[in-house]
């Protein structure tokens, strides 16, 4: 599907652009283009692949003009630019409209303009009942790639989204800080015990961008079901892989962090589509006739329950540990840990 093709992806420097990479990189697609604003990471990138299909475009989604530019000859966009520390959003939330945004506003005009077949915008559990500044700007992201998917034919731009919790092992998750903690012999910092969080792995945030991609309707979005652990099953979970036995330091929920992830909302699940594997959660495309909202009400919301991490599937701790061996990162951590030890 991507044979001859040029996909071009914002924010190409993090986790999610790097594991995009690696699946693409000996296929047949024509070109991936790497925009953000990091030139070191980009030049890192560059040094380690030193692969004539992939090109790096500095620029940020904020400015209109260095977007447009990188957009020519491109088929296929995966926006995956944001700003996504919940700490700093909080103290420059004006920050995080300009990217998670405004930002998005810019990548869908001028996909739009230069007629790009399809863009898939990548958001977050945290855009659901949102209650800090980053996930305030997500949902408004969602919001404003719903709208722009109503001006626009499909068969011109299809414009769609998918949603997902936090990706184990990307940069700045919590795996490899308690990895850190168990070869430093530092207590390992937990917030709540019983907080729930889904695990999913990079390749499986891949995958749900490329079903998206493959299977959306105009202003979709896709969540994928994952399983989920307890933080104080995940910590026991590391500390058996590395023989370790560092102490558990109770530091209590941070400001802006929740007790369990949320990626579809009661309301959301009165609608939602189950595919199997994912959900499918249709854009709305009611008009401005506000009459309708007076008139029919919604039954079937009251009697729906939200998709959390509380009443996911919960695996304990002979399965997370399981889980873990797969990724590539801790299985090299364990390895170095022995040869160390």
């Amino acid at each position: 599907m991507f044979e001859g093709k040029c996909l071009l992806i914002t924010g190409g420097t993090g986790s999610f652009g790097n594991a995009v990479l690696h699946r693409f990189l000996n296929t047949n697609i024509r070109e991936i283009r790497i925009f953000s604003r990091d030139e070191k990471k980009q030049d890192d990138m560059r040094k380690e692949l030193h692969h004539e299909k992939v090109k790096f475009i500095i620029g940020d989604v904020r400015d209109y003009s260095s977007i447009e530019s990188a957009m020519r000859g491109v088929d296929y966009i995966f926006h995956a630019a944001a700003l996504k520390q919940v700490p700093s959003c909080e103290f420059f939330p004006l920050e995080a409209v300009k990217t998670n945004v405004i930002g998005t506003e810019n990548v869908l005009n001028a996909a739009i303009a230069h007629g790009v077949e399809k863009v898939v915008c990548l958001s977050t559990d945290k855009a659901v009942y949102p209650i800090n500044a980053m996930g305030i700007s997500k949902a408004m992201m969602e919001k404003v790639m719903v709208a722009k998917s109503r001006t626009v034919s499909p068969q011109q731009t299809l414009i769609c989204g998918t949603r997902y919790g936090n990706v184990m092992c990307s940069r700045g998750s919590v795996i490899p800080l308690f990895i850190q903690q168990i070869k430093n012999d530092q207590p390992l910092t937990i917030t709540d015990q019983s907080m729930t969080r889904y695990l999913m792995s990079l390749e499986e945030a891949v995958e749900l961008v490329l079903f998206a991609f493959e299977h959306a309707k105009q202003g979709d979005i896709f969540v994928q079901k994952a399983p989920a652990s307890t933080i104080g099953d995940l910590t026991f979970a590391l500390r058996d892989l590395f023989e370790a036995r560092n102490e558990l330091k109770i530091i209590g929920t941070r400001h802006g962090e929740k007790l369990y992830e949320t990626l579809l909302t009661r309301e959301e699940m009165a609608h939602a589509e189950d595919l199997g594997l994912y959900y499918r959660i249709s854009a709305d495309t009611r008009d401005l006739n506000y009459d309708s909202y007076f008139t029919r009400g919604e039954q079937v919301i009251s009697e729906s329950f939200e998709y959390n991490s509380h009443n996911a599937e919960r695996l304990d701790i002979p399965q997370i540990r399981e889980l873990l061996l797969t990724l590539d990162y801790v299985r090299a951590e364990i390895k170095n840990w022995s040869v160390r030890v």
